[in-house]
């Protein structure tokens, strides 16, 4: 028998011997919930448990593969009998054997996403409908979500309050895709992913053959790793293999409420808050000993997440030394959040000697790498973007920056063809080609062609269209704004209307990342501090040419080693010797959508739990009083979350500033940074700058600065057309700022 006492400590040793009736295993961050796992498993099989007979089921094939070979490191090759793997690979190998009961072959194909999609959009073609009121992505998405709460395609015709939500989105027929999509997919021969675990539940509810009866007597163990991210199919099914009369109900799960976190995936925390009800007799083992995060990290976790209203309640602890205490950073901006997040991982790495690859920087919605990867590509600090595209080589992202590009260069062909006919308007691959010919006949450019063009009819309305839109926005992007024109290109392009279909998570984040590029260029026109701007006009062309290099990126070499950038959804199961959580204000993180729903807001928290308690070091937090949104300047409240941490927690910075005269009553001072609670809110900047003429500006003024506050003027230096500005802000960080006059927006006060 293994020696598990020098490995586990005493409660993993208890949840590794209760083989026997149900176990809820509640695993608290770095508790090496993994270790217990793969002895438990073990441990079963060293009791003489057939292997073929135990059902380990998880939610990535990473995982599962893991599982299996740390199993066989301990108790052999009998580990590779264990049924292991993911709920989609477990139930289609049953599926191969059964399907032919539901008639289906019993070598039905597999349609992966594109095949979905493509089937969806023959229907709605089918249909006679408009396929920009039936966006494909949301009706996937609509159809997934369904099957994932059991919801047949005859259950949902009947449900008014889905029927209601499709009549408000403008998709009424999306009842009849669904049932048309189901039938077309069994005339097929074919199952999607969700339909794997559909077809399984039909099958043993069913229970044609006494299919169920054999599947419950094959299975006598089942364990089910990451329990709180289990949506109610799979918990249905988990509980026809378990919960009937007779039973032993020898099922184990293992998980975290506290990190339970993919609702919008159709994940529901109820499964494992209301296991209890229907185990009665379960048997509940906490491991609340963290292995991985320094004191003060570890109690900031457990301050958070007593305030979540439903929760199976527990407390991490850890007897790891109380290590550095938490570094918060008040910004003004969100591009100084960025500047000074990269600039504590310089410092991270010359004073702690730390290497990149031990640096994470987590952020909520993906818009918000951009800023990071800007200043980290400027500190020629290596990086790479988890769980998506670097922000500049996102397609929709690089979509408007070739419109863009084309407002300012008519010549510029590349751009031309990425966006002739995106959104599609009609002209097509001959169209197009026809039109390369004349440009190379007359040493022209492609878009210069346009005008020779000898077509008629809806072909000619097209490209005269798009012609004028770009030469109506080149003069636009002269006379007014780079933001005016970036942004009337977005909309009258049709690239605002196509986004804005895409209902999914994925087809908001898109829409998210837009408006973050278009946000950068709204703060590019409008930043005057120096060292954060150049001296050029702030035209299109010079905001272009400023993210050039950076749009430029070189791919991280293989063996290199690179800071990683990711979500925080995708930060799950990580952990950095150094972690910075990004963008802690209210409305971004909580997110706006998460106000008015006590259980969205309690999902954000646990959010913030999985964030944090990633490091093993060093936390950082950080959060910027204004940023732009939308076009407007915001002022923000900092997150909740930071209130809900005790403030000896947070490191506070005691190094003196220069010594400057007191904006009221001329007295020296020495200001500190202090995180001071405020009550959330969210709110453009209250008070509007009415801006004063520059050249009035002197030293001894009082000015009012739209992101910075109140300021005094301590100097004045430079020549008329390049005058900058020292002014001390009160209210902020960094108060000594050097402000480039000819860009600013300051109001003298009296």
């Amino acid at each position: 028998m293994i020696d598990f006492l020098k490995d586990l400590n005493e409660v993993q040793v208890s949840a590794v011997q209760q083989i026997d009736g149900p176990v809820i295993v509640i695993a608290g961050p770095g508790s090496g919930k993994t270790r217990v796992l793969t002895y438990r498993l073990a441990y079963m099989i060293e009791s003489g448990i057939n292997p073929q007979q135990i059902l380990s089921l998880t939610f990535t094939n990473k995982a599962a593969k893991e599982m299996t070979e740390r199993i066989e490191k301990v108790a052999g090759e009998k580990a590779r009998k264990v049924w292991s793997g993911t709920f989609h690979s477990i139930f289609a190998r049953i599926l191969r054997v059964e399907a032919t009961k539901l008639g289906y072959p019993a070598n039905f194909t597999i349609y992966d996403t594109e095949d979905s999609k493509s089937l969806i959009n023959e229907i709605v073609k089918s249909m006679n409908l408009n396929p920009r009121d039936y966006n494909i992505n949301t009706l996937r998405n609509r159809i997934s979500n369904a099957k994932s709460n059991l919801v047949t395609p005859l259950m949902y015709e009947k449900d008014n309050v889905l029927i209601d939500q499709d009549r408000q989105n403008k998709m009424p027929a999306t009842s009849e895709i669904y049932k048309k999509y189901m039938s077309r997919c069994h005339a097929s021969g074919a199952m999607d992913f969700d339909d794997l675990l559909l077809q399984l539940f039909r099958l043993f509810q069913e229970n044609p053959d006494n299919v169920l009866e054999k599947y419950r007597n094959f299975f006598k163990y089942l364990m089910v790793d990451e329990f709180q991210d289990t949506n109610f199919l799979q918990y249905a099914i988990v509980k026809k293999l378990t919960l009937y009369n007779g039973s032993s109900r020898n099922v184990c799960i293992v998980g975290d409420d506290a990190q339970s976190i993919y609702s919008f995936r159709g994940a529901t925390i109820k499964n494992i808050l209301d296991f209890e009800a229907d185990f009665p007799d379960v048997k509940t083992f906490k491991l609340e000993q963290n292995y991985r995060s320094t004191d003060h990290i570890v109690q900031a976790a457990n301050d958070v997440i007593t305030h979540n209203k439903r929760q199976i309640k527990k407390e991490i602890w850890t007897d790891r030394k109380e290590g550095q205490k938490i570094k918060l950073l008040r910004c003004a901006s969100d591009s100084e959040e960025g500047r000074r997040v990269s600039d504590y991982i310089v410092e991270l790495k010359n004073r702690h000697h730390l290497r990149n690859s031990e640096i994470g920087i987590l952020y909520r919605t993906n818009a918000q790498s951009r800023i990071f990867e800007e200043n980290l590509r400027r500190l020629n600090i290596p990086y790479k973007v988890f769980g998506g595209l670097s922000f500049y080589q996102r397609k929709e992202v690089k979509d408007l920056l070739a419109y863009l590009r084309l407002v300012i260069n008519p010549k510029d062909n590349e751009a031309f063809k990425r966006i002739i006919n995106y959104p599609k308007r009609g002209i097509g691959d001959t169209s197009i080609d026809k039109i390369i010919q004349i440009a190379t006949s007359l040493n022209i450019s492609y878009f210069e062609a346009i005008p020779h063009s000898q077509a008629s009819g809806k072909l000619a309305q097209s490209l005269h269209s798009f012609y004028q839109l770009i030469k109506d926005t080149a003069r636009m992007s002269v006379s007014g704004s780079a933001y005016d024109a970036a942004m009337h290109i977005f909309k009258s392009s049709g690239l605002s209307a196509e986004l804005k279909q895409d209902l999914t998570q994925e087809g908001l984040s898109r829409l998210e990342n837009v408006l973050s590029l278009l946000d950068g260029i709204k703060e590019f026109i409008e930043q005057d501090e120096v060292g954060e701007v150049n001296t050029e006009e702030k035209t299109l062309s010079s905001y272009i040419q400023s993210i050039a290099l950076i749009t430029e990126l070189d791919e991280v070499e293989e063996g290199q080693e690179f800071i990683s950038l990711m979500s925080i959804h995708s930060a799950k199961g990580l952990e950095f010797d150094a972690v910075m959580v990004a963008g802690l204000e209210e409305n971004l993180f909580p997110s706006f959508l998460s106000m008015s729903e006590p259980e969205q807001m309690d999902e954000e928290r646990r959010l913030f739990y999985v964030a944090i308690t990633r490091a093993r070091q060093f936390l950082c937090l950080s959060y910027a009083t204004s940023r732009y949104q939308f076009g407007n300047l915001r002022m923000n409240e900092p997150s909740r979350f930071l209130e809900e941490i005790n403030q000896s927690r947070f490191e506070m910075d005691i190094t003196p500033r220069a010594s400057i005269m007191n904006l009221w009553d001329d007295e020296p001072v020495t200001t500190k940074t202090k995180f001071i609670p405020k009550k959330p809110s969210y709110k453009e900047n209250s008070h509007p700058v009415s801006p004063s003429d520059p050249k009035l500006i002197a030293s001894g003024m009082k000015v009012m600065h739209q992101k910075f506050g109140l300021g005094k003027v301590i100097n004045v230096e430079g020549s008329s057309d390049n005058r900058i500005a020292t002014i001390f802000f009160k209210d902020i960080e960094e108060p000594n700022r050097k402000i480039m006059l000819k860009f600013a927006k300051l109001e003298i006060l009296p």
